[in-house]
């Protein structure tokens, strides 16, 4: 039997190493030199554990060499070095690149060794100012940044110091294959499979032209080295690469082509406007972004290699071409794409929801139905309770669809009847309503208080004796139809509209002691717990009906390229408890607007000398309040029992399976609650006090939005996925649907305090940066007491201030930390307002000037980001 040579190989778990492995493996005995994995070398080379970086784990991996394999070696393959992108000088090119080179071949002289390998790059090389000028070995060398400097030292070193050993400095293009593997091509092809803004952007010549080279024709070019090495130069520099290189604007349109039918529109840019995007994206905001500004600067490098030597020494030409091969990349992404992703060291959450959608119009080819997966949930997931109940799963026995649809019949049958008393209840409470008229005390001008009649007269309203006696009708009528809807949703015929009909006549409740201004604390309290109770008994207990079948089967609960479920209870239960503050609150204003009580407490704003009321009774009879038909403060109680409603209305996978009622609720939470706190702000400049009340209920409505903004985010990304599908959007907004992809989830972080907040808190974070703009939000908000400031800067203070609380509390939410960036705009005029406001005196000057931009500085940075995912949204994380 032949003798078999050895080879040594380098950073031999890479992703060249592999390849060269699995090239050379037939006629060779292989030695994979590498840090101990996993991962290790791949069968059937024999792993050495190597350190590079120090003379001791080169000599103790050349001793274990020595002893397992003899001293002869065909060929030392050296594909171990140090790599990053960022483009800045690093010690660990020193220490590895270069001077491992210098260890390995030092170490080496006490072996046998026929040749020395070393795997440099083309980019030692200057670039040439046209593609069609070609380069060759013995064109100029001079490298641009940290990496291809490293690989030209070490080439360098090796010429000094290999003695007898033949050296190769092997000059490689691009690497890619057939999943791309390329860092360079991956993020090309990500960008434009995202429809990202930045891939029709480009800073350089657009004809821009590189060579790559398929890691299969790489390792045949090491192979065709190692066999004919007694045949070569004792030194032999060696470009290999395709000699046919696409410029940029090419490989956007074969990308472009594949991926949507479509040449891709590129747009050339200026470089000093490219290089300010990359520093803020990578320095001034802190997101990690892949565009560096080394690369811009070399955007209009050409590489384009005459690779004549090759041809003439091994005989060696490409098989592939990078043309031919891109379209098979970009095949094998939209198949799969969060295997693609992650085979390229990209985010796979990104695109969770893709390979489930045409990826453009019939005709030009259509994406894959990848069985795309998603990261299965980290640490405290979700739990089975009333608000968070699991969503039905069919039973192990027969996984058909005839059988799967009999055991959801038959599930939903159970779940009917155990929630009939929930109808009876009803009923009990519409006969309770209805009766109620007939047990309240007589209300007349004389029986009812002096608030009561000062409202009436205040306020222009009918007489006191109408309005009971129209909310006592309003009550016998509205008991009566609740209690008919209630009988008739016992009845499968006539459930799907009768629950509604009592959601309906509830919500009526809740309004009509607002519209007839009741005199009677007892109508307003009775109406409003019969109101809120029906709604619960009527569409909350039992299953709410109109819901898609599909939907309900689907076990899925979080949501593809999500990391956890956004619609647990735990979600959920930080804005139930806020809303519940805010409905106290609420509660208590009401009832003085109603005149049902003479006074509200208020610990600290003692409001107009000149007026006997306090500041909250003040804003609450204000000229600002007055201009509502009804009870301002009514209005927002009901919003906020509405919210707790809706808080805990459906179970964790409501998200998908009732989009209608999260984007209600979402509107509830966000647009609504921002309104609500526009008014807190104005109450001092319209008003001149303030009302603890009303900034207690302020700041709950604020800090419900971070909470409720995750669960908007998946049932948006839900729609547009259901859209793309072409599945009728009407329809999935109000009834939802099941979906391709996604987790199951059952854990109960509600079981303790401490899981429920674990659970409660992903998504939200507090960095720092954010804390301290809300700190100077603070601050500007008293400059009036603090530094003594008035008239139109102490308005614009406390205005600019209140905005800057409530954009940095919303921007806590990790799916809202973009809008940080408006506090920029805000800090910018806090530094004009000084100029361009009149009287500002010098220290509000200052103080505004300072918190101008400080606010600026602070609210560029994106700050700590947890480890969640958000699916496509992540892009928007910066």
């Amino acid at each position: 039997m032949a003798e078999r040579y050895i080879v040594l190989i380098t950073g031999s778990t890479g992703f060249i190493g592999r390849a060269v492995i699995t090239e050379l493996a037939k006629d060779y005995t292989i030695v994979g030199l590498d840090r101990t994995g996993p991962p290790d070398p791949p069968a059937p080379a024999h792993p050495v554990d190597f350190d590079l970086g120090s003379d001791e784990g080169v000599a103790r991996a050349l001793d274990e060499v020595r002893a397992r394999f003899g001293s002869r070696i065909a060929s030392v393959v050296h594909l171990a070095a140090y790599y990053d992108v960022s483009g800045e000088p690093n010690p660990l090119y020193e220490q590895v690149t270069v001077e491992g080179a210098r260890r390995l071949i030092d170490g080496l002289k006490g072996f046998d060794v026929e040749q020395f390998i070393l795997a440099s790059t083309m980019l030692v090389h200057r670039p040439t100012e046209r593609p069609e000028m070609l380069i060759n070995e013995d064109s100029p060398l001079d490298p641009a940044w940290a990496y291809p400097e490293s690989k030209l030292r070490a080439e360098a070193g090796l010429r000094e110091r290999h003695g007898g050993i033949s050296v190769v400095f092997l000059r490689i293009a691009g690497v890619y294959d057939d999943q791309a593997h390329s860092p360079f091509l991956a993020e090309q092809i990500a960008r434009i499979y995202e429809h990202r803004l930045t891939a029709h952007l480009y800073p350089g010549m657009l004809c821009a032209a590189q060579s790559f080279v398929h890691v299969d024709d790489l390792a045949e070019a090491v192979r065709r080295l190692i066999e004919r090495r007694k045949r070569l130069p004792a030194e032999l520099p060696l470009l290999i690469g395709e000699p046919e290189a696409l410029g940029y604007d090419e490989t956007q349109d074969i990308i472009g082509q594949t991926l949507h039918g479509e040449d891709w529109t590129t747009l050339r840019i200026p470089k000093p406007l490219a290089k300010a995007g990359a520093w803020i994206r990578n320095e001034a905001l802190g997101s990690e972004n892949f565009v560096k500004p080394w690369m811009v600067e070399s955007s209009d490098a050409h590489y384009v290699l005459d690779t004549a030597r090759a041809r003439a020494l091994l005989d060696w030409e490409p098989k592939h071409r990078l043309r031919d091969d891109l379209p098979e990349m970009v095949e094998r992404l939209r198949a799969h794409p969060q295997d693609w992703y992650r085979t390229n060291k990209l985010n796979p959450a990104l695109v969770a929801w893709y390979g489930h959608a045409p990826a453009h119009p019939a005709g030009h080819g259509r994406a894959h139905p990848g069985a795309a997966r998603t990261a299965t949930p980290r640490h405290g997931a979700h739990q089975t309770t009333p608000m968070d109940a699991p969503t039905p799963r069919q039973t192990a026995e027969d996984d058909s669809p005839a059988h799967a649809g009999h055991d959801h019949m038959a599930m939903m049958e159970r779940d009917a009847q155990r929630t009939r008393w929930a109808h009876f209840a009803n009923i009990g409470l519409g006969l309770w309503l209805a009766a109620s008229p007939f047990v309240y005390d007589a209300m007349t001008s004389a029986s009812v208080a002096d608030s009561v009649r000062a409202v009436t007269i205040e306020r222009g309203l009918p007489s006191i004796e109408w309005r009971a006696a129209a909310l006592g009708v309003s009550d016998f009528a509205s008991g009566l139809l609740i209690a008919l809807f209630g009988a008739l949703s016992l009845s499968k015929r006539t459930a799907w509209w009768a629950q509604w009909a009592v959601t309906f006549v509830g919500l009526w409740l809740l309004f009509a002691p607002m519209i007839f201004w009741t005199p009677s604390a007892a109508q307003y309290l009775n109406d409003m717990i019969v109101g809120a109770l029906v709604i619960a008994f009527s569409v909350l207990v039992p299953m709410m009906p109109g819901m898609s079948m599909e939907g309900m089967m689907d076990p899925k609960v979080v949501p593809p390229g999500w990391t956890y479920c956004p619609s647990t209870g735990a979600q959920r239960l930080p804005i139930a408890l806020l809303g519940l503050v805010g409905l106290l609150i609420s509660r208590a204003l009401t009832a003085y607007q109603l005149g049902h009580i003479d006074s509200v407490w208020e610990p600290f704003f003692a409001g107009n000398p000149a007026d006997p009321r306090n500041g909250t009774e003040e804003i609450i009879t204000s000229s600002v309040s007055m201009a509502w038909p009804i009870p301002d403060a009514g209005l927002g109680a009901i919003s906020y029992l509405i919210e707790i409603l809706m808080a805990v209305m459906g179970k964790r996978d409501r998200w998908r399976t009732m989009p209608w009622m999260v984007t209600f609720f979402g509107i509830l939470v966000v647009p609504l609650g921002v309104v609500s706190i526009y008014f807190i702000i104005i109450q001092p400049i319209m008003i001149g006090t303030w009302s603890t009340l009303a900034l207690m209920a302020a700041l709950a409505m604020l800090v419900m939005i971070p909470f409720a903004l995750d669960e908007l985010i998946a049932m948006g990304q839900f729609l547009y996925w259901a859209r793309c599908r072409g599945k009728p959007l009407i329809r999935t907004f109000f009834k939802g649907d099941a979906v391709d992809a996604g987790v199951e989830d059952h854990l109960d972080t509600l079981a303790t305090p401490v899981a429920a907040w674990a659970d409660a808190r992903r998504g939200v974070t507090l960095p720092w940066t954010l804390a301290v703009c809300v700190g100077l939000g603070v601050l500007l908000m008293l400059t009036r007491l603090l530094f003594g400031t008035s008239g139109a800067m102490a308005d614009n203070d406390h205005v600019v201030g209140a905005l800057i609380i409530t954009v940095s509390i919303i921007a806590t939410a990790e799916v809202a930390r973009a809008l940080r960036l408006l506090n920029i705009g805000l800090g910018a005029w806090l530094v004009v307002a000084p100029f361009a406001l009149v009287d500002a005196s010098m220290v509000g000057s200052a103080v505004s000037f300072a918190a101008g931009l400080l606010v600026i500085g602070f609210s560029l940075p994106r700050g700590r980001r947890s480890e969640e995912h958000y699916a496509g949204w992540d892009r928007f994380v910066i």
